[in-house]
C-alpha cells in the first residue's frame, strides 16, 4: 500500500525522484539557499459565514432537498396512479408499490461499488441524476392519457419506475457520505451536526411534497380528468433543479478518488481468509489473533484492517432489519388502522393517508430539540450516551409506540359494530311505501324471528340479529300494508347483511331483498348506494369513476366510495331534465343508503339513511405513538447514519452507507413475511413486532457492549501516519549522511 500511494502522489515527497547527495544534504545546506517546498500548501475550503462549515455542504444539502422532494413526491400518488389511471386491481397496486421500495434499498450497493471503485462519488451522483432525471420523464409520459394505451402507459411507468430506483438508490450511499468528505477531521462534531442537517434536509423535502403532489393530482384537471402527468412532472423537475445545485457547487468540493475496486476486494479477501484457514486446520499450526489474519499471505495489512473494521461494523447491523421493520409500518398498517378512526378534527380534516404528514412534520422538531436541547442537557448529567446507546434508546421507542399502537386498535375494536358470528344474520328493513308496514319474519320451521311495524321512511336504527339452523336458509316474509297482506320467501347465507326494501303504489305492496356485504369500508372513504323510486332512469355524477345510471323504479345501484366531505349540490339528469341532489355531510367510514324521491313539494331530493355508523375515535389518538416512533427515528436513523461514516474506513465508506440502507430493504421483507403468514388480528401482531424489536434490542445492546469504537484519527489518519512514517525514516538518513 506505501509503495502504491508513493507511486501515485510523487509530489508529497522530496527525496522521491532524485537521490543524489546533494539532494540529501540540500534541506541542512547553509540559509542562503533555502528550500523548496514539495508542494503548494493546501488552502482550507471556504466556509459558511465564519464558521467551521464548508460552503460546499449547503449545495449537497440542497441538492438532498429537492432529491427527497421528487421521491416522496412521486411516491404519494403512485398508489392511486396504479389504481384510478392504469385499472390495476388493489393487490397488484400494492404488490408494485412494494417491490419498488424494496428496489430503492437494494440498489444502494451497486451505486456504493460504482463510486467507491470506477467513478468516485461525485461523478456518480452526476450519472446516477440523469438516470433518475430519465426515469421522472419517462414516468409523466406514461401519465398522459392520449399517448398511447394502457400497454403503453404501463410500459413507460415500470421502466421509468425501475430507472428511478437505480437513481435515487444508486446515489443514495454517495450523497451522505460526499457531504461527510467536505469536513476536516478537526471538525468532526460540526461532521456530526452536518447529518443532523442532513437528515432535516430528507424530511423537508418529503413534508412539503406529501402535501403540494396530492393537490396537483386532485385540485388540478386535465385531459378532463385528474392530473397524474403533472403530479409526476413537477417531481421530475424538482430532481433537474438538485442536478443543477449539485453541479453549481462542483469547484468547491473535496473529491476523493476512488481506492480501487473495493467490494472485489473485500469479497475476495474474506473468501481466501476462510478458504486458507480451512487448508490449515490441522492443530499443529499455531492459531491467529484475528480470523482475516488468514488472509496476510496474499493481501496487503492495510486492506485487512480496513477489512476487520468493516466486519466489525456489519456485524452490529445484523439486528438493525428489525426497527425498520417497525418504522416503515406508518405507510401501510398505521396508515389501514387511521381508516378506521376520524379525522375531523374540528379546526381542521385530515384524510387517513394524510397522517403519515406527521412523522416528517415532527422530525423537523425533534432533530433541533434533541441536537440543541436534550443532548446537552444529558451531557451535562455527565452520562455518556454515545451512538450505540442512542439507537438503542431508539429501539426502545419504537417499541413503546407499537405498544401504543396496540391499545388504540384494541379501543377501535370496541368501539366497532358488531358482526355476524357463525349460522348468523344481519337483516334491515328499509320502509319506501307511503303508509305503515307490519313486517313479521318466520324460520323454516314458522318459528317467529322477528315482527316489527315500520313507519313510512323510518330511519332504521341498527341491523336485526336473525339466527340460522344452517348456514344457508329460507326465511318466511308476511307484510301487512292497510287491508293487504304478502306472502314472500327469501334466502340467505350466514355472515351477511341484508336489506329488505318495502315501497307500495297506493294499492300493492312489494318487496326486494339486497345484499350488503359491500357496506364496509377498509380506507376510510364513505360508501354510497343509491335507490332510485323515481319512473326514469337517473344519471349521477359522483366521484371519480365517472357518472353511473340508477334504473327506474326502485333500481338499486352497487355501493361508489366517496373521499368525506360535504356534498351540497351533486350533479343529476333523466333523460328530459337536470337537476343536483345534496347528499350532505358524508362521514369516516360510514355507508350510506340515498334514496331519490319527489314525495315534497320542494322537487327531487335524497333520503339518506345510515347502513354504517361513522368512525368514532379521533385520529388525534394516533399523535402519541407518532411522536414515540419519530423521537426513536431521531435516535436511531440519524445516529446511526453518522456512526456509519465515522467507523467506517475511509476506502470503504460508500459501501457502509450502502449496507447501512440494506437494512432498510430487508426489514421490509420482515413486515411481508410476518403480515402474510402470522395470521393475528391487527392488534395481536402490533404486540408480536413490539417484543421482536424488545428481543433483538437487549440482543443490539450486548453487542454494542462489547464493540470497541474506533476514533476517527485511527481511521482517517491513517494514511498521514504512513507518511509521516516514511518523512520520519528519511530525515533519519539525512541526519546520518550530514553527519557522515
Amino acid at each position: 500500500m506505501l509503495e502504491e500511494k508513493e507511486s501515485k502522489e510523487p509530489a508529497m515527497n522530496p527525496f522521491q525522484k532524485n537521490e543524489s547527495k546533494e539532494t540529501l544534504f540540500s534541506p541542512v545546506s547553509t540559509e542562503e539557499v533555502p528550500p523548496k517546498p514539495s508542494s503548494p500548501p493546501k488552502q482550507s475550503p471556504p466556509k459558511i459565514c465564519g464558521s467551521s462549515y464548508p460552503v460546499s455542504i449547503a449545495f449537497i444539502v440542497v441538492n438532498e432537498f429537492c432529491e427527497r422532494f421528487s421521491y416522496y413526491g412521486m411516491k404519494a400518488v403512485l398508489t392511486l396512479y396504479f389504481l384510478y389511471f392504469l385499472h390495476w386491481s388493489e393487490d397488484t397496486s400494492t404488490s408494485v408499490y412494494h417491490a419498488f421500495s424494496s428496489l430503492c434499498y437494494f440498489t444502494p450497493i451497486l451505486g456504493a461499488a460504482i463510486a467507491d471503485s470506477w467513478l468516485g462519488k461525485f461523478k456518480t451522483i452526476i450519472y446516477l441524476s440523469l438516470v433518475y432525471v430519465l426515469g421522472h420523464v419517462l414516468k409523466s409520459l406514461g401519465a398522459i392519457p392520449i399517448l398511447g394505451g394502457k400497454v403503453a402507459h404501463t410500459i413507460l411507468s415500470l421502466i421509468g419506475l425501475s430507472l428511478i430506483a437505480l437513481g435515487t438508490g444508486g446515489i443514495k450511499p454517495c450523497v451522505a457520505a460526499f457531504g461527510g468528505d467536505q469536513f476536516e477531521e478537526k471538525h468532526a462534531e460540526e461532521r456530526t451536526r452536518y447529518f443532523s442537517v442532513f437528515y432535516l434536509s430528507i424530511n423537508a423535502g418529503s413534508l412539503i411534497s406529501t402535501f403540494i403532489t396530492p393537490m396537483l393530482r386532485g385540485d388540478v384537471q386535465c385531459f378532463g380528468e385528474d392530473c397524474y402527468a403533472l403530479a409526476f412532472g413537477v417531481p421530475g423537475l424538482l430532481m433537474v433543479i438538485a442536478l443543477v445545485v449539485f453541479v453549481m457547487g462542483s469547484k468547491m468540493y473535496k473529491k476523493p478518488p476512488p481506492e480501487g475496486n473495493i467490494v472485489t476486494q473485500v469479497i475476495k479477501c474474506i473468501w481466501f481468509a476462510i478458504s486458507n484457514r480451512f487448508k490449515n486446520r490441522s492443530r499443529n499450526i499455531p492459531k491467529r489473533q484475528h480470523w482475516l489474519d488468514w488472509a496476510t499471505e496474499k493481501y496487503p495489512k492495510q486492506l485487512i484492517l480496513d477489512v476487520k473494521a468493516l466486519t466489525r461494523i456489519l456485524f452490529l447491523y445484523i439486528p438493525l432489519p428489525m426497527f425498520w421493520a417497525l418504522l416503515d409500518q406508518q405507510g401501510s398498517r398505521w396508515t389501514l388502522q387511521a381508516t378506521k378512526m376520524n379525522g375531523n378534527l374540528g379546526f381542521f380534516v385530515l384524510q387517513p393517508d394524510q397522517m403519515q404528514v406527521l412523522n416528517p412534520f415532527l422530525v423537523l422538531i425533534f432533530i433541533p430539540l434533541f441536537d440543541l436541547v436534550i443532548y446537552r442537557l444529558i451531557a451535562k448529567c455527565g452520562i455518556n450516551f454515545s451512538s450505540l446507546r442512542k439507537m438503542a434508546v431508539g429501539m426502545i421507542l419504537a417499541c413503546l409506540a407499537f405498544a401504543v399502537a396496540a391499545i388504540v386498535e384494541i379501543k377501535i375494536n370496541g368501539m366497532a359494530p358488531p358482526q355476524p358470528g357463525s349460522h348468523e344474520i344481519f337483516l334491515k328493513v328499509l320502509n319506501l311505501a307511503d303508509d305503515e308496514v307490519e313486517v313479521t319474519v318466520l324460520g323454516s320451521e314458522n318459528n317467529f324471528l322477528l315482527a316489527e311495524s315500520i313507519k313510512s321512511f323510518q330511519k332504521p336504527t341498527h341491523y336485526f340479529k336473525l339466527h340460522l339452523h344452517s348456514k344457508s336458509q329460507d326465511f318466511h316474509f308476511h307484510l301487512k300494508y292497510h287491508n293487504l297482506s304478502v306472502h314472500t320467501e327469501y334466502s340467505v347465507v350466514e355472515n351477511n347483511w341484508y336489506t329488505v326494501i318495502l315501497h307500495a303504489d297506493g294499492k300493492n305492496i312489494s318487496s326486494m331483498m339486497v345484499k350488503d356485504a359491500e357496506n364496509k369500508t377498509n380506507n376510510g372513504m364513505t360508501a354510497v348506494r343509491f335507490i332510485n323510486t323515481l319512473h326514469k332512469d337517473v344519471n349521477i355524477s359522483l366521484g371519480t369513476d365517472g357518472p353511473f345510471t340508477v334504473h327506474k323504479n326502485y333500481g338499486v345501484s352497487a355501493y361508489r366510495t366517496v373521499p368525506r366531505g360535504e356534498y351540497p349540490a351533486v350533479p343529476c339528469k333523466t333523460e328530459d331534465k337536470d337537476f343536483s341532489l345534496n347528499l350532505g355531510l358524508l362521514d369516516f367510514g360510514a355507508s350510506y343508503v340515498l334514496v331519490i324521491t319527489n314525495i315534497t313539494n320542494k322537487g327531487l331530493q335524497a333520503w339518506k339513511t345510515e347502513d354504517t355508523l361513522a368512525n368514532r375515535m379521533s385520529i388525534a389518538w394516533q399523535l402519541p405513538q407518532y411522536a414515540l416512533v419519530t423521537a426513536a427515528e431521531v435516535m436511531f436513523s440519524v445516529t446511526g447514519l453518522e456512526f456509519s461514516y465515522s467507523q467506517a474506513p475511509s476506502s470503504m465508506k460508500s459501501v457502509l452507507q450502502a449496507a447501512w440502507l440494506l437494512t432498510v430493504a430487508f426489514g421490509n421483507i420482515i413486515v411481508l413475511v410476518v403480515a402474510q403468514f402470522s395470521g393475528l388480528v391487527q392488534w395481536a401482531e402490533f404486540i408480536l413486532f413490539s417484543l421482536l424489536l424488545l428481543v433483538v434490542c437487549l440482543i443490539f445492546s450486548i453487542m454494542s457492549y462489547y464493540y470497541v469504537p474506533v476514533k476517527s484519527k485511527e481511521i482517517h489518519g491513517s494514511e498521514d501516519k504512513q507518511n509521516l512514517h516514511m518523512q520520519g525514516n528519511m530525515v533519519n538518513l539525512e541526519t546520518k549522511n550530514t553527519k557522515l
